[in-house]
């Protein structure tokens, strides 16, 4: 069950799984396309920007390339998995494989059967046609034999199924592909360098913005590190998810792999017989599909398990809870159950105490009343105790019964039912409980009103004392009571026996009751058991989900600890800004206060020279003073005014000093100051240097993450405006510039009205080269349309193979049919089975039951009679008392008639209840039996099928044999058709050779031109030379290797074919001799059947001898196809590096050189070494052949191989003819392919030569002259090489000549050895009785003159084949000859060409010149255009970078979307589990509402009943029955409309409740789209903002860029004005500008070369914008459409599968245990099924071979018979003659024998001759001596025949025993023939004349002495099955053969010397002497 739902589960999970994967891989390939189609954009808008542009575009290129590397990564990761799958499957088939192989083996060993039956049968024709024709009709014989049987080519597709030719096919495209991809690439790669060598020229200019480029390159890795980071990140992110997702694929993969196992098997081998053809087809594309199907499949897997663990856990939840819930009430109901048994206990002692208190007061009631009043009052006590005993009776039997139903129902076993049940019983017990309190309370009652009566006793006892008189009155009455009492007593003693059985009957319901309590706390522990289960798989469930949870939640905070990290540094850049901003302040501080302090050192220094000037004319002023002091000293020395003025003046000079040295101290301290304001600044340098370089990392960084921030909200949706704004402004832009072109153009084509003629030259060029280019590519296609036939062509060859496997795959579903329907079959019966099962369990229940009810009717029919017995005794009572006390009596019998009334009722009730249950009794008893019958009828249709299945097998072994008869006739069609092709494959060979030399040799004289004649010539002579002798001398081995090949299959197909002649033979007189001896005729037929022994043994030899020629023959051809397999790997290679050749010479034949010669010529050299391997190869296999027809020719001779291992040999000669002839089938298709490449590649040097020729036109007239003279001489220089090549071969067709001539003589040579062989074989010793051992030397000189003849003609063909190629010789020269003369008249007519061109090409030069001074003069102008261009240049690079970083800010905000999205579908996947979660406890609330107010109705029902019931007893009281029916059956009516009404009105509230929950789900839905369009309008709004002010910014940097422009025009017209002025300097200098005009020409064109592709890519562009947006919207219609699909999908299958688990969950509960039972059934019906198909396949190789040993068994029986007789006759004949060699080794015996033992000999001795004992022991013992003396005397010389050897040491103990007893034991062993068949040597042997050879020859058969005369030669080991009798019964004994045997003479062989006796069947009881008596008495 468990497995089923499994099933159903996982294909559930598979389709839902499906569209959930479609959905993903939809939306990843459309994110994947949107990334690709910008990627392509970026690259054709970038595609013709300068040198920094094209840095970023390689850097995006790595990138690319290291997600390729990851793809391919992903991709070999799949091919594994799929490998893996592949490996399953291929286990698989390879059984059935093994069962095909089987069946081959078994024609094969039939086949070499009957082909060794047609060559023996072959050989006896020729040799009776040899005998009667003579040497000429044996070849004819031989060559017509009708036997030549076909290789066996079944199971080819499976012997090689790793090189198919589809896979050959799809190699090669692989191949084509990758070569495309390379020049695809190469070609990106020049026009990448192109775009470097124009921006080169203007590398010179931008040296500042090339720094610029290099600071934008840094930040641009910067930001692809990030992304690698970024991409890192994810991927570890993957491989959690990959490792949650396998967790969760294990688990469910446990739950499917029960159930999918045989489906699987069943479906892997369909798909493997359905993928026999198409996976042969099927290329890369369909590997590709299957590949993404299995992704698509994995994605499928990995949602549907995470949806069935969602559910899992959900239903776990809810058991849990439904158990938790189950726990409490039946904790409840239990408690609940004990506390009414204890009430019940209470209420029952209660009762027995009142009981017991009612028998204390009873005597004294008696005792003390007078009255007849008080014994009346206790009359009717009396019987209200009996109504409480049968009250409580009543209660306890209804206890009882339903203790017995509680019983029963717990066997059910089911936890809600027990609920349910374990309530009514509590329900019940509380109404018992009630009613025993209310007879408690009326007990109570009674109790009070026996004490106010005793009371009242008391008081009238007291007042009535004076009443003595009357007391003896009523002591007689007492008296009377008082017996009347013991009556009463008597009556209460059985009531209490009565209440002790019931209080036993109690006491057992009370141990039943435990035994319940016991059953259900061992039931409450399985649950727990199960409940304890189920938590721990809850607790793990739990920890797996809290580890996801946590691994979740170290992810979100590693993304929170990174979003950290990421506001860090935006904070630690922001301090860097505000630092860089301060540490600039200060600088410019530092900077203004330097500029400070430089000013005022600059004043201080000039205020320094104005001091030091004014010192030094204060000086020069005190020096004038003292000059004019002392002159006025020396005048007057006494004046005071001088005085003054001295002193005033040296005041002035201290004053002076003093401001001298301050001014110095300032200017020291100033000098400090500004020496230390320079290490400041000098340190601030540094550090401005050091904030700059992090200022510039964190500009990277800070752009990074800007980058990263604005591109997740911007991007995505300003894609297209900016777009289309950029290419608007590109084409305004362009529209301006193409202006300015025009008027350039314009102004120029004034001046160059004469180079228009060579631009529309150019143009005219470029067309037709476009041209060209497209009918090579028409050429390509036709090529490929070609490859398609030829594929097609395949696919039919295949097509036949693949009907044959369809056949198989027919049957193969023909017989799973059958075991479907025989498992629906056993299904079926299962069922059955279970049913039955089920029956007989009601069954037991019903007779468990049927007893319980048995008893309790029996103990109700005491109880009746026991009431009936109280009736009468109460009547009798009531006959007896007065009649004033009758209304009570009345009561009390209304009362008892009523309660009899109810018994009788319950009393029929019960009757009806047995009746009703042995009717089911009676019908369960007829269904099972009706079971019987049908299992006995199933088992008679088992029985049936299984007839059926053997007539089946027997029907597909039928067919398997026509399908292998088919195979075989296709085999020899197959054949024939190899025939063809090995000679149509003779002559293609040559012409290829030939047509691949000239073109080779084409291709390397266009290549190396007319300079390279010297080198290129001797060389390519060499190796053409070269090439040519290895392929002359490969075609001569190869026409060896045919013809000996051809003559080895001709002989072994006329032996094979002989041999089954011969078998078949053979067959047919075994099937004779059965027939004859089955007649009475036995007797006759033994002479002819020795006759046909004789025959047959000879030709057992000569079948062995050709087996060990067969095996010889194997060997070789193993050898061979080795080689073959080793040259056809050199020829792969070589074809290999061929097909490279031919791409590298059409990729390279434009720009040819020295570069190409080397490779040629290395190729050339490879060619050759290959060659030689291929010569080495054959030489040997030439050698091999000879020696194998050598050993052909001599080993007939040779013999002796089993016949298994003849049969594995021709296996392994049949396979290795199969897989020689795929071999040369893919040689063929090489061959082919490598014709077509042959041709191909002539084609496209055809075609390269016309372009050359047209492009050489279009430029200049002398392209044309030098094409035509180089064509000329290599024209004339091809002729040449041919003519000596042709000189080459001729001379190799001679020596080749020669060399078959030298062959032909070795042949015949060996021919001529091998005859005298053959005489002196012929000449050996033989008599003219043995004739039929002289048919081996005529055959062998048949075969001898059959192989002379194939040789004889092999040479005529050669002869033959060396005219034809003489013949072609001669032509060749001849059409050499007329080919020269051609050459000379067409050398003579373009050496006059030539002068003719020569003079127009001076012409033309003239114009030329003239043209170039045109040009330099317009240089000028072209330098002041290239400045402008420039700058245009540089904005447009700013632009496109600008325009790169959004397409990469738009990427980042799409990995964005696509991540919210997902989170998005978790989150609304997460809410509808929810919802449905909801849903679920919802319902389950509803129900458990119903079920309550089922419970109220059901109380208030019963209560209703009750007060109905109290009614009816009133009422019943009252006599009124009728009315009380009549109601009973309306509250019935009113009941059950109630619980219609009520149940209607639940089903009413549910619906109303499930339609207010869709309402709410449905406005849940609709507020949640509510909410995204707010949301969405939002983004709109936020988008609409972003791009108005995207806007704004590039209309303000448009704004600027036109400001630049207006800046660079009037620079312009400044430069204009300066280039005027400077014009006449120019001129001066017009050589050099001329230089420049040229580049800036070449530039020019360049430059309108990128115009006009710009133009183009604008246009793509565009077309693909359009298209894009198409793309976009039609994605988005689909996306949406998957959505609405998967949502109807979702909830449908969800309800489905609800109701299907529902419903399911039922069914386990009941299935579980069946399924173990039927598991356990079918696993050992599938192993007797396996065990019997192993044993049908084992039978019937035993029955084969059972057979072949009865064949066996047949002829050694046939042959002992043969014996026995023979020695029957020996017996017969020699009983009354004694043997004279016997007599001489008897005597000889007893000289040998010890002395006190040569009596014995004598008297043997005597005993044969025929003397009696008695005449025997008196010659003993008169004359002992002279005997023995006289014998030793006669018998001296001894035997000739018996080689005298000497004794051993363990030859001793031999002889030490009696004579008797040696000669009892060699009679003994003779008579066992447990000896292996004898090896006999040449030294054994004996002379002819001798006569125990004679007499042993005479006992041994012919077919014996054939075997010694074959093996006379060699000594070889024999199979002891296939020996005749003649061996295995041994005449000779082997232990006395050679010189190492015993000596002892009676140990020696038989037919040497004594005569054979008959065996003797001797018991181990007799003695040794016993024996002799009875050999002598005969």
């Amino acid at each position: 069950m468990s497995s089923w739902l499994g099933g159903l589960g996982s294909g559930l999970g598979q389709s839902l799984g499906q569209v959930g994967g479609s959905l993903a891989s939809l939306t990843g390939q459309i994110s994947n396309f949107t990334k690709d189609m910008l990627m392509e954009g970026t690259e054709e808008v970038e595609a013709e920007l300068p040198n920094s542009r094209r840095k970023e575009i390689e850097a995006i290129h790595s990138v690319l390339r290291s997600e390729n590397e990851r793809l391919k990564k992903l991709c070999t990761d799949l091919e594994e998995k799929h490998e893996a799958s592949e490996l399953q499957i291929k286990q698989q088939s390879t059984s059935y494989r093994n069962q095909l192989q089987q069946k081959e083996v078994e024609i094969s060993h039939l086949k070499a059967r009957q082909i060794a039956l047609q060559d023996e049968l072959l050989k006896l024709q020729s040799a009776a046609q040899s005998t009667q024709s003579g040497a000429g009709g044996g070849p004819a014989a031989l060559a017509s034999s009708p036997f030549g049987y076909p290789v066996s080519q079944h199971a080819s597709g499976f012997h090689d199924d790793d090189m198919d030719f589809g896979d050959i096919i799809s190699s090669q495209q692989e191949i084509n592909r990758l070569s495309n991809q390379v020049s695809r690439l190469e070609s990106e790669v020049g026009h990448w360098r192109h775009i470097a060598q124009t921006s080169k020229a203007q590398g010179s200019n931008n040296s500042d913005q090339n720094e610029i480029c290099k600071l934008q390159n840094i930040i641009k890795e910067l930001k692809q590190t990030r992304s690698q980071e970024i991409d890192d990140h994810q991927r570890e992110m993957s491989v959690l998810q990959n490792a949650h997702q396998q967790k969760l694929t294990e688990i469910s993969r446990r739950h499917r792999e029960e159930l999918s196992d045989y489906e699987e098997r069943i479906e892997e081998l369909e798909n493997l017989l359905q993928q026999g053809g198409s996976g042969i087809v099927t290329t890369d594309h369909s590997k590709i599909h299957e590949m993404q199907k299995t992704i698509q499949d994995l994605q499928n897997e990995k949602v549907a398990s995470i949806k069935k663990i969602e559910e899992l856990e959900d239903k776990i939840k809810d058991i849990n809870e439904k158990l938790s819930s189950a726990e409490n009430d039946r904790d409840i109901l239990r408690k609940e159950q004990e506390r009414l048994n204890v009430e019940n206990r209470q209420i029952t002692e209660e009762c027995e105490s009142l009981k017991l208190k009612c028998s204390k007061l009873q005597p004294d009631t008696v005792k003390q009343s007078d009255t007849v009043t008080e014994e009346e009052k206790i009359l009717p006590q009396s019987p209200s105790v009996e109504e409480e005993v049968l009250k409580l009776q009543q209660a306890l039997s209804d206890a009882e019964n339903e203790i017995m139903r509680l019983s029963n129902l717990n066997q059910d076993n089911s936890l809600t039912e027990d609920n349910l049940k374990l309530k009514m019983h509590v329900e019940t017990l509380e109404k018992q409980k009630s009613l025993l309190s209310q007879e408690k309370e009326e007990l109570q009652v009674s109790l009070l009103k026996l004490n106010n009566e005793y009371e009242v006793i008391k008081s009238t006892v007291v007042r009535d004392t004076d009443l003595n008189s009357t007391l003896n009155d009523l002591r007689l009455t007492l008296e009377a009571k008082e017996q009347e009492l013991n009556q009463s007593l008597t009556e209460k003693e059985i009531l209490v026996a009565e209440l002790e059985e019931l209080d036993r009957q109690n006491q057992e319901a009370t141990k039943h009751m435990i035994l319940i309590k016991d059953q259900l706390s061992k039931q409450q522990s399985e649950g727990d058991s199960i409940i304890s289960k189920l938590r721990q798989d809850l607790t793990d469930e739990n920890r797996r989900v809290h580890q996801l949870e946590d691994d979740n939640m170290n992810m979100t905070k590693e993304l929170d600890v990174q979003k950290e990290k990421l506001v860090q540094s935006e904070l630690v850049l922001n301090d860097l800004h505000l630092a860089k901003q301060k540490l600039e302040e200060k600088v410019e501080d530092l900077v203004d206060q330097l500029n400070k302090s430089q000013n005022s050192n600059l004043n201080m220094q000039k205020e320094n020279f104005g001091l030091k000037e004014h010192i030094k004319q204060n000086e020069e002023e005190l020096s004038r003073v003292r000059d004019e002091l002392t002159r006025s000293l020396n005048r007057d020395s006494g004046s005071d005014f001088k005085d003054d003025l001295l002193k005033e003046k040296e005041a002035e000079v201290r004053n002076l000093r003093q401001k001298l040295s301050e001014i110095e101290q300032l200017n020291g301290h100033l000098n400090e100051v500004a020496f230390d304001l320079k290490m400041e600044n000098e340190k601030l340098v540094l550090a401005c240097e050091d904030v700059r370089h992090e200022l510039e990392e964190s500009i990277a960084g800070s752009n990074q993450i800007s980058l990263e921030r604005n591109t997740f909200v911007e991007s995505l949706k300003m894609e297209k405006g900016q777009l289309e704004a950029e290419l608007s402004r590109a084409e305004q832009r362009l529209v301006e510039e193409a202006n300015k072109y025009e008027q350039m153009i314009e102004q120029l084509s004034k001046a160059r009205d004469l180079s228009t003629s060579a631009l529309q030259l150019e143009q005219q060029r470029l067309m037709k080269l476009s041209q060209e280019k497209d009918f090579e590519i028409a050429e390509l296609k036709k090529n490929l349309e070609q490859m398609d036939t030829h594929h097609k062509e395949t696919k039919e060859i295949l097509s036949t193979s693949l009907e044959e496997q369809k056949h198989l795959s027919q049957l193969i579903s023909e017989k799973d049919v059958f075991i479907e329907k025989l498992k629906e079959r056993s299904s079926v019966l299962q069922e059955e089975l279970d049913k039955c099962t089920e029956a007989l369990r009601k069954n037991e229940i019903l007779k468990q039951t049927m007893e319980e009810k048995d008893r309790s009717l029996w103990s109700m029919k005491e109880e009746n009679n026991h009431l009936k017995e109280e009736l009468e005794r109460l009547r009798e009572q009531h006959s007896r008392a007065v009649p004033v006390v009758e209304p009570k009596p009345l009561d009390s019998i209304t009362e008892l008639e009523s309660e009899v009334l109810q018994l009788n009722i319950i009393k029929g009730n019960l009757e009806e209840e047995i009746k009703r249950h042995q009717k089911i009794i009676e019908d369960q008893n007829q269904s099972k039996m009706q079971l019987l019958q049908y299992l006995e009828e199933q088992k008679k249709e088992m029985a049936v099928f299984k007839s059926q299945h053997e007539q089946m097998n027997v029907t597909h072994t039928q067919l398997f044999l026509e399908k292998d008869e088919e195979i075989k006739n296709l085999q020899k069609t197959v054949e024939q058709i190899k025939t063809q092709l090995h000679e149509e494959r003779q002559g293609v060979p040559t012409e290829n050779s030939e047509i691949f030399q000239e073109t080779k040799v084409q291709s390397l004289n266009i290549e190396n031109g007319s300079e390279k004649h010297d080198l290129s010539k001797a060389e390519t002579e060499r190796l053409v030379k070269g090439i040519k002798e290895r392929e002359l001398e490969i075609k001569l081995l190869n026409e060896k290797n045919i013809s000996l090949t051809k003559q080895i299959d001709q002989l072994s197909k006329d032996e094979v074919g002989k041999l089954t002649q011969i078998i078949q033979q053979k067959d047919l007189e075994i099937q004779a001799l059965h027939a004859r001896i089955s007649s009475a005729s036995y007797t006759q037929d033994v002479v002819y059947l020795q006759q046909q022994l004789q025959a047959y043994a000879k030709e057992r030899e000569q079948v062995l001898a050709v087996l060990s020629e067969k095996t010889r023959e194997n060997s070789h051809l193993k050898t061979e196809y080795h080689k073959m397999m080793d040259i056809v790997a050199a020829k792969e290679a070589a074809l290999v590096k061929l097909q490279e050749d031919n791409q590298k010479l059409s990729t390279r034949s434009e720009g040819g050189g020295q570069d190409m010669f080397r490779e040629t010529v290395q190729n050339l050299s490879r060619i050759i070494r290959e060659k030689d391997i291929e010569i080495d190869a054959l030489s040997q296999k030439c050698q091999t052949l000879l020696t194998v027809l050598q050993t052909s020719s001599t080993g007939s001779e040779v013999g002796g191989v089993n016949s298994n291992q003849f049969e594995e040999l021709l296996q392994e000669r049949d396979k290795l003819k199969q897989q020689v002839k795929k071999m040369e089938e893919w040689k063929q298709q090489v061959m082919t392919t490598v014709q077509n490449m042959q041709h191909e590649s002539a084609q496209l040097q055809e075609e390269l030569h016309q372009l050359q020729a047209q492009v050489l036109v279009d430029s200049d007239n002398n392209s044309k002259l030098q094409v035509d003279y180089t064509g000329l001489i290599q024209s004339y220089e091809q002729n040449e090489t041919k003519l000596k090549n042709f000189g080459q071969e001729l001379a190799q067709v001679q020596h080749s000549i020669g060399q078959l001539c030298s062959t032909k003589e070795l042949l015949l040579g060996k021919l001529d050895s091998i005859s005298p062989q053959l005489s002196s074989g012929s000449l050996l010793p033989s008599q003219p009785t043995e004739s039929p051992g002289m048919v081996k030397p005529d055959r062998l000189r048949e075969s001898s003159k059959q192989e002379l003849e194939e040789l004889r003609k092999s040479l005529q063909e050669k002869d033959a084949t060396i005219k034809t190629l003489q013949e072609n010789n001669h032509r060749l020269s001849d059409s050499i000859a007329a080919t020269s003369e051609l050459e000379r008249k067409e050398h003579e007519q373009t050496d006059s060409e030539m002068k003719q061109l020569k003079e127009k090409q001076e012409v033309l030069q003239k114009s030329l010149k003239e043209k170039d001074l045109l040009i330099k003069a317009k240089s000028d102008q072209l330098l002041s255009l290239n400045e402008n261009f420039t700058n245009k240049v540089n904005e447009n690079e700013l632009l496109r970078q600008a325009v790169t970083n959004l397409k990469e800010r738009i990427l980042i905000l799409e990995m964005d979307i696509c991540k919210l999205k997902e989170e998005n579908e978790r989150i609304l996947e997460t809410a509808r589990v929810k919802e449905t979660e909801y849903q679920a406890l919802q319902e389950t609330n509803t129900k458990f509402s119903m079920m309550l107010r089922e419970k109220e109705f059901e109380c208030h029902s019963m209560k209703e009943k009750a007060l109905a019931f109290e009614q009816l007893l009133k009422e019943k009281e009252q006599g009124k029955t009728g009315e009380l029916n009549q109601l009973l059956n309306a509250v019935k009516s009113m009941q059950e409309k109630t619980v219609k009404f009520q149940q209607e009105r639940d089903q009413v509230m549910l619906a109303l409740k499930q339609k207010q929950m869709e309402n709410s789900t449905l406005q849940n839905e609709v507020q949640h789209l509510r909410d995204k369009e707010i949301r969405l309008n939002q983004e709109l709004e936020r988008l609409r903002n972003h791009l108005l002010e995207s806007e704004d910014s590039y209309t303000r940097e448009a704004l600027a860029a036109e400001d630049r422009e207006a800046k660079l025009r009037k620079k312009v017209t400044v430069l204009e004005e300066k280039l005027v002025s400077s014009s006449n300097a120019m001129e001066n200098a017009s050589h050099q500008a001329s230089l420049q005009v040229e580049s800036l020409q070449e530039q020019l064109n360049v430059v309108s070369k990128q115009r006009d592709e710009t133009t183009l890519q604008l246009s793509v562009s565009r077309e693909q914008v359009k298209q894009y947006a198409l793309s976009l919207s039609n994605l988005q219609m689909v996306l949406e459409h998957f959505q609405q699909e998967e949502k109807a999908m979702y909830s449908a299958e969800l309800e489905k599968h609800k109701q299907l688990v529902a419903e399911w969950k039922k069914k386990a509960e009941n299935l579980e245990g069946k399924l173990m039972s039927l598991q356990e059934r079918f696993d050992e019906a599938n192993a007797a099924l396996d065990s019997a198909s192993r044993l049908t396949e084992q039978l019937d190789l035993k029955e084969e071979k059972i057979e072949e040993l009865k064949k066996q068994n047949e002829l050694r029986q046939e042959m002992l018979d043969d014996v026995q007789k023979k020695l029957m006759n020996l017996v017969n004949s020699t009983e009354g003659k004694v043997d004279k060699v016997l007599m001489r080794n008897l005597f000889i015996g007893h000289f040998h024998t010890p002395k006190h033992q040569r009596h014995e000999v004598l008297r043997l001795m005597g005993s044969i001759l025929g003397i009696k004992r008695e005449e025997m022991e008196q010659l003993l013992h008169e004359g002992q001596g002279g005997v023995t003396r006289w014998m030793t005397g006669w018998l001296g010389g001894g035997s000739k025949s018996v080689p005298n050897t000497p004794l051993r040491p363990n030859q001793q103990s031999v002889l030490n025993s009696s004579f008797s007893e040696l000669f009892v034991k060699f009679l003994e062993t003779e008579s066992h023939p447990s000896v292996p068949p004898p090896k006999l040597s040449v030294h054994d042997m004996k002379p002819l004349d001798s006569p125990g050879r004679r007499t042993a020859v005479t006992n041994v058969p012919e077919s014996f002495k054939d075997t010694t005369e074959s093996r006379s030669g060699r000594r070889t080991d024999v199979n002891p099955f296939l020996a005749p009798r003649s061996a295995a019964v041994p005449l000779i004994n082997p232990a006395g053969l050679g010189p190492g045997g015993p000596g002892h003479l009676l140990l020696k062989p038989i037919s040497d010397v004594l005569p054979t006796f008959t065996p003797l069947p001797v018991s181990p009881d007799n003695s040794a002497g016993v024996v002799l008596k009875d050999l002598l008495k005969q």
